[in-house]
């Protein structure tokens, strides 16, 4: 039999990547402003930022991604009362494609959520610098990098585009597929408990409490948590007061002595131990670190 092979189409073809960020801001972050010959791609993953692109200013929530196009001046600053957490992104592509998204501001759901952290992992496994510093010019490459680390963030990228241009574009729309979740029930408990703890944040809670108020066994609890987050429920909410905890210390309107008492704990020296063993660091070093990287650094700019 005579085959012929299809070379396969690339609508969007990312041929270098630039920079990789998760950023924990300051409420009262400003950066001045840059252009440069490459893309960016700027995503709320919480709060509020003001953003100009050109000589446009234009104010993003959580969820909101906004594309700068090539040479395109633009900044960022924070609104002085919530301090954010952004994703960005910079790469270079030169596919025709990419015209779609110039002056373009897109709303990501799960799908592209889960596209930007895989991103953000796999940087994390092919480079060695920081990903929260603002000023990075150049990343660098870690000597044991992960096995296709860097082609993952290249295809992740691609995925991200091209799902974004089948949303926006009513012209290209992607296939319908319809999948019924076996797991839904735990995944509808999963979502019910993660609420609950949110609004306890402030509460001392223990296993029986959560198990009571949920009726959940204790078991399944468990193991519902370990599955999905590789700890167990009480390891997860300590975390998620922590980080609490962090978006107070950057919104800089209480101090430890307040952000302690306000999410329960019972002292400022069990809330100092418990954000060390966490973070790595105390909270006054943690407070001082993020605001060193909210300070221009000149020599570069």
């Amino acid at each position: 039999m005579d085959y012929r092979k299809i070379e396969l189409r690339q609508e969007f073809r990312v041929e270098a990547v630039v920079s990789v960020h998760y950023f924990e801001y300051m409420n009262d972050f400003n950066f001045p402003g840059e252009r440069h010959n490459f893309w960016e791609i700027l995503c709320v993953d919480k709060g509020e930022i003001t953003v100009t692109a050109q000589d446009t200013e234009i104010t993003l929530r959580k969820g909101q991604l906004i594309f700068h196009k090539p040479n395109e001046f633009h900044n960022v600053r924070a609104n002085g009362v919530i301090a954010p957490n952004l994703v960005v992104m910079s790469f270079c592509c030169c596919s025709p494609a990419m015209s779609f998204f110039e002056n373009r501001i897109v709303t990501v759901g799960e799908a592209e959520k889960n596209l930007l952290a895989s991103i953000i992992t796999e940087a994390r496994q092919a480079f060695s610098s920081r990903l929260d510093d603002p000023y990075l010019t150049e990343l660098k490459r870690r000597q044991d990098q992960g096995f296709g680390s860097e082609q993952m963030i290249g295809l992740y990228l691609e995925h991200l585009l091209i799902q974004l241009y089948r949303r926006y574009n009513t012209l290209a729309p992607g296939p319908q597929v319809h999948r019924e979740n076996p797991q839904k029930k735990d995944g509808e408990t999963y979502q019910r408990i993660l609420e609950y703890l949110d609004a306890n944040i402030t509460r001392q809670l223990t296993i029986e409490k959560i198990c009571h108020d949920n009726l959940t066994g204790r078991s399944q609890l468990q193991k519902l948590f370990q599955s999905r987050n590789g700890c167990g429920i009480i390891d997860y909410f300590s975390r998620l007061k922590i980080k609490a905890a962090k978006q107070l210390i950057r919104e800089q309107q209480m101090n430890f002595t307040q952000i302690a008492d306000a999410l329960g704990y019972t002292s400022i020296h069990y809330f100092s131990r418990q954000f060390k063993k966490i973070t790595g660091m105390t909270p006054t070093e943690y407070a001082s670190s993020i605001k060193v990287l909210s300070e221009p650094q000149k020599d570069i700019l």
